[in-house]
């Protein structure tokens, strides 16, 4: 597409939050193509979640734990025992014999996978779209959840590692291309809802898995723990051939979408959809403060989201002496909490866009301050909560959910600042945040090991809460909900054969069908800056 740049005395700008109120094409207030591609993201995500966490519940009833020789666990005595909560059920062992490290290398094959494929997916969906690579991706990581207990059985914990390998091969697509798609499908307005919806999926998939997989595991078929595979395999395969068949790379390319709505998103999203995307402007990127903001944003989450998650039921354990892993109730509670209140916060942003009090950039700001203030108060908090037991627990579930103010906060940012590579830098953001939640447990066993104090564990909690802290701050300061200047359809090298842009009046009369990608709202200098 071409435009006549030589306008004088005018800039052509974008305002997101107005675009689709300016023209007045607001769809019909009722479901729509685009709330599909939501719901099916959404059951993509937690789909996702559930082929990570399963095999955590899984193994637990894989291990015969009697033929282990276990290692003296160190308990703390400043707080008193407990006849709650630290039961333990050996109704049954199971069929194998790995050592805790055998275990861990099992448990963390599934994550180097998902790892090392974001960053290819990433640009490989910015070149090819999005669609296909999640559908098949995920169709990949289904199919191989048949073969695990095939390959635990033969082949024993090697091939079992090699399969789960595999399997987070597969599932490496589910965030770079989810976060594609939401940049084609979804008007800048309704970012801060909608992402929270998908992505909350991770919750409501944990939810979902942590029950049913105990549930499996204890009356399940074929010997209990591998109906979890067959079971999840089942419905990991029928939603990807679904999503396959059913969902479409872009409302340009899906043929049963309304008009009215097609118009709608791609007049919001002038100069996303359907239109041509030049090479990824790598040092522009590397030059962009909004994206550092991001980038360290999602580095704290993983850092203090895994001591949340990891640790402080560990420290519950060995200073408490209670086990909050050993309540299912109780065990699922902070990622409800999580996935209700980042629901509640995404209407919430969403709202104070469309009113017009506050601008993206205040914002993504706002609802990251919560996500990630929230949970660092909580830390420190639990590292002064002393033995109350009830307390502690309390504290987790509130840290967790407040997390959730991180979907409508940095998470969701890459698709206000550049709605054309979102993939491409939420691949980086991801990579480097998944990488950055490793050393939380590393920190975590260097400072406890042989001392699980109070105190010591005190200095864990505060060194997460100050990640937290810094991070957040440091996306305060430089975060931006403007699309940066280097994702300017404009500025792009004209393509062959050029097609004239409309003019305001023509795209007021122009059906939705006709191939451009929205209306050029064009503003004096002077306006502009007013």
């Amino acid at each position: 597409m071409t435009e006549n740049r030589a306008r004088a005395g005018h800039v052509l700008v974008w305002e997101q939050a107005e675009m689709s109120t300016d023209e007045g094409i607001i769809p019909e207030k009722r479901f729509g193509t685009r709330h599909y591609i939501v719901f099916m993201l959404f059951l993509g995500m937690a789909n996702a979640y559930v082929m990570r966490t399963n095999m955590s519940v899984a193994i637990v009833a894989m291990v015969n734990q009697t033929a282990i020789e276990k290692e003296s666990e160190l308990l703390d005595d400043e707080c008193p025992d407990t006849d709650y909560g630290d039961e333990k059920d050996e109704s049954q062992d199971g069929e194998f014999i790995w050592s805790t490290s055998m275990q861990g290398y099992i448990l963390s094959s599934f994550f180097y996978g998902y790892v090392i494929t974001q960053i290819p997916f990433g640009l490989l969906a910015k070149r090819y779209g999005a669609m296909r690579f999640l559908g098949w991706g995920m169709l990949i990581n289904s199919v191989f959840a048949f073969v695990v207990p095939v390959a635990a059985r033969q082949g024993g914990a090697g091939w079992l590692i090699a399969v789960r390998f595999i399997q987070g091969l597969g599932e490496g697509p589910i965030v770079p291309c989810t976060h594609a798609m939401l940049a084609k499908w979804i008007p800048p307005n309704e970012r801060s809802r909608v992402g929270s919806i998908v992505y909350s999926g991770a919750q409501f998939g944990t939810v979902i898995s942590m029950p049913l997989s105990g549930l499996l595991a204890d009356h399940g078929f074929d010997g209990g723990w591998p109906s979890i595979f067959y079971v999840f395999g089942i419905i990991g395969t029928v939603w990807s051939i679904a999503f396959l068949w059913t969902c479409h790379e872009d409302p340009v390319t899906h043929p049963r979408i309304r008009d009215d709505e097609k118009k709608y998103i791609q007049q919001s999203l002038w100069g996303n959809a359907s239109v041509h995307i030049p090479p990824i402007p790598w040092m522009n990127i590397a030059k962009s403060m909004p994206f550092y903001a991001i980038l360290l944003a999602h580095l704290g989450q993983n850092y203090g989201y895994e001591t949340l998650m990891t640790e402080l039921p560990t420290y519950m354990k060995q200073v408490l002496r209670f086990s909050i892993k050993t309540n299912g109730v109780l065990s699922a509670l902070p990622y409800l909490a999580m996935w209700l209140f980042s629901i509640v916060v995404g209407w919430v942003a969403d709202w104070m866009l469309t009113s017009g009090r506050v601008n993206h950039t205040w914002t993504r700001k706002i609802s990251n301050s919560i996500g990630q203030y929230g949970p660092a108060i909580a830390l420190i908090v639990a590292s002064y909560t002393g033995c109350s037991r009830a307390l502690t627990v309390a504290i987790l579930t509130i840290g967790v959910g407040l997390n959730g103010g991180i979907y409508a906060g940095f998470k969701i940012n890459h698709l206000d600042i550049t709605p054309r590579y979102a993939g491409v830098l939420m691949a980086f953001t991801n990579c480097s945040a998944n990488l950055a939640g490793l050393l939380a447990p590393i920190a975590a066993g260097n400072i406890i090991e042989g001392k699980p104090t109070i105190a010591q564990w005190r200095i864990v909690f505060v060194i997460a809460a100050c990640v937290y802290i810094f991070t957040a701050t440091f996306y305060n300061i430089f975060a931006s909900g403007a699309r940066q200047f280097w994702d300017n359809p404009e500025n792009d090298e004209p393509q062959k054969p050029s097609i004239e842009a409309p003019t305001h009046s023509e795209m007021n009369g122009s059906s939705a069908g006709n191939g451009t990608s929205g209306t050029l709202v064009h503003r004096t200098i002077n306006e502009h800056q007013s």
